[in-house]
């Protein structure tokens, strides 16, 4: 039973890749410049923003993950998220595949972030929440209108030793690293939950593999117990041996700094999640699953000793 994941150099592919070993290995990697995470996977060259490459990568498959991040910016995904789901939904149709879309949490704005459920409601307060909102609304009327086999597996922001558009491991981790001031957005004592990319891609796999488990929304698993950004901070600079000094960017630095620095600006809208408590909240997956998901603590220490050895 071939497995395919589209976009599978990202951090969250990679990860996904070496999850799927515990359920197959018949696995695809697709991508521009795909390569092999385990000994037995097929490369797959395409272009995913081209249709006909999308129909050509997944043909075959039994299960499609779709893990692509696009750059981190509202004009590229306006252009590109869209086109894309529709793509991938048409070809899951024809080829007969399920599909498991890895998602964040972006559909839910304002205060809705305080405590996200599955049951939340879709009320972005970003452009690029809009456009994700757009994204699930596309795949959610697909299921019930169009008889399509797909789950979301819903994730809030990444941090792992793969750190590519990981804010924690940019501003906590590679500032401590060099002797810094570990820094945070807005509020260092507000909630704020992330999830660890080895576990949520495993609960991606245990999603993909349930028959049971689609057409429906699924956050992924993430530590219950509620972490402020002082806290991460804390847990890195325990890791690494550091002192945990900080430097907290108020909404207003933000803004100034985005105008020559394009993640910064991109940021910018969305800093409701750091301004006030952002917890998500992994109650469904894991009662379905008798799942623990891995400590806040634990996932820190083994992010640095996974750096750790890559630095060797």
């Amino acid at each position: 039973m071939k497995q395919t994941i589209l976009g599978a150099g990202g951090a969250v592919g990679v990860e996904v890749a070496r999850a799927l070993t515990a359920c197959t290995h018949d696995i695809r990697l697709v991508g521009r410049n795909p390569q092999k995470v385990n000994t037995a996977d097929e490369l797959f060259k395409a272009d995913l923003t081209n249709r006909e490459e999308v129909f050509r990568a997944v043909a075959g498959s039994s299960i499609v993950y779709l893990t692509i991040g696009f750059e981190y910016s509202t004009r590229i995904w306006r252009r590109s998220w869209p086109a894309l789901i529709r793509n991938v939904i048409d070809a899951c149709l024809t080829h007969n595949a399920r599909l498991v879309f890895f998602d964040n949490a972006y559909a839910i704005g304002g205060n809705g972030v305080n405590h996200i459920t599955e049951t939340t409601p879709f009320r972005p307060s970003s452009q690029k929440g809009v456009i994700r909102t757009e994204v699930d609304d596309i795949l959610l009327q697909s299921i019930e209108q169009q008889g399509l086999q797909a789950l979301i597996a819903r994730s809030p922001d990444i941090f792992g030793d793969i750190k590519v558009n990981s804010v924690l491991m940019h501003l906590v981790y590679d500032n401590l690293v060099r002797g810094e001031k570990a820094v945070w957005l807005c509020n260092a004592d507000a909630v704020h939950s992330i999830g660890y990319t080895p576990e949520l891609a495993k609960g991606t796999v245990m999603l993909g593999n349930t028959p049971d488990a689609y057409g429906q929304l699924w956050n992924l698993p993430v530590d219950t117990r509620p972490i402020t950004g002082r806290e991460w901070i804390q847990l890195f600079a325990k890791a690494l041996g550091k002192n945990n000094a900080l430097e907290v960017l108020p909404a207003a630095l933000v803004k100034e700094l985005g105008t020559d620095n394009q993640i910064m600006h991109e940021l910018f809208e969305m800093l409701y999640q750091y301004d006030r408590d952002y917890y998500f909240d992994s109650t469904k997956f894991n009662q379905r699953f008798q799942y623990t998901p891995i400590t806040h603590a634990q996932a820190v220490q083994e992010t640095v000793a996974r750096l750790a050895r890559k630095a060797d």
